[in-house]
Parts: structure tokens; C-alpha cells; sequence
């Protein structure tokens, strides 16, 4: 009896400890006790979203903050933040609609890029992020850049990569998302589905790519289990359509870079079939000293050449002011 009760408290011991660790892993703030090299998969209540994110590096080091893009979640940064989280604090969160973030209904969550940078405003704020250098990928620009529009204070520095903000960025590819915008007619909406494809996907990951068989396969699998899922697809053409609020505040955001002059390096995938290399050039025209490095690849920089961009980028953080 004394044995089984020894054996019990063992137990009921090692279940309370457990429970300790799973309520920490869950915690709001960030955890000033990151284990080096781990990257923790967290969640985070913003204004009744459950915003999924991963964290990695010592908290107490200066942070950046990697915003993902069309189609994908923070899932495509799983290469890049390995580098970056020796030194530098990383936080990465799924946006709305993406990734395990929540799928909020139509009905009850506006899918416009204003509502997106709404929502990374709350979780920023519940995170409590005073000064952070911004990574923008894709979708991630215009959603960052509202950011630094709102809270230019807080911004050390910008990684853009394949982040457009200026209208000769924009490839031909854009012409029937374009015709959409000027005429929002339900045949205009029904000609941009097969941007949701997996034949859609796969172009996006593959298009510009030299050597496919550095693109992992769960990349673009895992994608469009997300993109599948009911409803994804209207609210992907939600955001389609919205994406002409992003080019009508070029000019503001064009404004922040002339007025504020943030450090900024430009990656790029030379080969990107909707973001043309003369939109990473164009960044000089606002921040002279702005740096642009292209890698022959296409849309996805990071599934070929996670390393060197990555070894690009610290270079670049470690002249960022604290």
C-alpha cells in the first residue's frame, strides 16, 4: 500500500508539472524563459480572434517580427527562423484566415487588408511589443506597412521580401485581378477561382525556380489543405478584391519611407511571376540607402535559399538600433 501510494504522488506529481508546462505554453505574454534553438507553437486571444504564432529566441533580445503572404502561414518561415533565433527574438503570426489562426465567417469578420492590420495591431499590443524590425513578405507588406504607418515609433528596421509597394512592382499578372477591381462583376470574381487551385498553388511555388526539387512538398500541400477548406476560397477573393485599397496607399506608404527613412533590405526572387524585381529597386527612390539583394529564384524565396537570405538579414539587424 505504502509502495502505491509513493508510486501515485509520482503521478499526480509529474500530471501537475505537465499541466503547469501546457498552461505556460499558452500564456498571453511572451516567456521570458525561451529555450535557445526551440521554437514554440502558441496561441493568443486578440478582440476574440485565436491568433496562432510561433515564437522563438531569447525574449529579452530585440525582435522581429516575420509577417507571412498569399497562400501560405508562418509555416514558410520554419527554415529562416533556425537562423535568426540565436541572437534575435522571433515572433510570427498566422494572419486571419490563414494558417491556424481562427477562420472567422464572412459574415462576422470583414476580410479586407484594413481589418488584417487591425488585427496584428491587437496582437502586437497583447504581445506588448515596444521596438521590432518588420519582415513582409507578399500579403505581409501592405498588412506590415500599416503597421509602420500607425506605429512608426516602434519600427527598427524592414525586411522586404518580394513586399511590394510600388505600382511598377506589378507584373502583367495582375491584369485579371485588376479587370476585377474595375469591374466587380460575379464572371470578373469567377475568372480569379483558379488562383486557388492546387494547379494555382504549385504555380506560385514553382514558377522562376531553377532546381524544384528544393521546394518541400508539404509546403504547397499544406496550403491548400488551408485554401480547401469551406468558404477559404470566397474569402480569398475577398481579399483579391480588396488588394486595390493596397496600391491606392502606395503613395503613404511611399510617404513613411521618404519621411521616416527606415533601414531597409530588400530579398528578392528575380524570377517572381507577380512581383517584378523593378519593385524592389523602386524602395531606393524613397530610402537612398536602402539594400537590395536578388536571388535567382521566384515568388518563395526562402523554400531555395533560406541560408543566404537569412545570413543577408543579420547582417542587416546588427545595424539596427536596440
Amino acid at each position: 500500500m505504502k509502495k502505491l501510494k509513493i508510486a501515485f504522488t509520482i503521478i499526480l506529481t509529474g500530471l501537475l508539472g505537465r499541466t503547469e508546462i501546457m498552461a505556460q505554453s499558452n500564456t498571453v505574454k511572451t516567456s521570458p524563459a525561451l529555450e535557445v534553438g526551440l521554437v514554440h507553437h502558441r496561441k493568443v486571444n486578440v478582440n476574440g480572434l485565436c491568433v496562432a504564432y510561433r515564437e522563438s529566441g531569447p525574449a529579452g533580445a530585440p525582435t522581429i517580427l516575420l509577417l507571412h503572404g498569399y497562400p501560405t502561414s508562418s509555416h514558410m518561415f520554419r527554415n529562416l527562423i533556425p537562423v535568426l533565433n540565436k541572437k534575435y527574438h522571433v515572433i510570427a503570426p498566422d494572419l486571419p484566415g490563414f494558417g491556424n489562426t481562427d477562420l472567422p465567417d464572412r459574415t462576422t469578420y470583414n476580410y479586407t487588408f484594413e481589418n488584417l492590420a487591425k488585427t496584428m495591431q491587437g496582437f502586437i499590443d497583447e504581445l506588448g511589443l515596444k521596438r521590432f524590425a518588420i519582415y513582409v513578405f507578399d500579403y505581409g507588406a501592405p498588412t506590415g506597412f500599416r503597421l509602420a504607418l500607425a506605429n512608426p515609433e516602434k519600427i527598427t528596421g524592414i525586411i522586404s521580401q518580394n513586399g511590394n509597394a510600388y505600382v511598377e512592382g506589378l507584373s502583367t499578372g495582375w491584369n485579371p485581378i485588376q479587370k476585377y477591381w474595375k469591374n466587380d462583376t460575379q464572371e470578373n470574381r469567377d475568372a480569379l477561382r483558379s488562383f486557388y487551385s492546387k494547379e494555382g498553388t504549385k504555380f506560385q511555388y514553382f514558377t522562376g525556380v531553377t532546381d524544384s526539387s528544393l521546394i518541400a512538398p508539404e509546403a504547397y500541400i499544406l496550403d491548400q489543405y488551408f485554401l480547401d477548406r469551406p468558404e477559404s476560397a470566397e474569402i480569398q477573393l475577398d481579399l483579391l478584391k480588396d488588394y486595390k485599397t493596397n496600391v491606392d496607399l502606395y503613395p503613404s506608404f511611399q510617404k513613411y519611407f521618404r519621411t521616416n527613412k527606415p533601414k531597409l533590405l530588400a530579398v528578392w526572387g528575380n524570377k517572381d511571376p507577380f512581383f517584378l524585381p523593378a519593385g524592389a529597386e523602386a524602395y531606393k527612390k524613397d530610402i537612398p540607402n536602402a539594400i537590395v539583394k536578388f536571388y535567382d529564384t521566384g515568388h518563395f524565396a526562402l523554400e531555395t535559399h533560406a541560408q543566404q537570405i537569412g545570413n543577408e538579414i543579420l547582417k542587416f539587424l546588427s545595424t539596427l538600433p536596440k
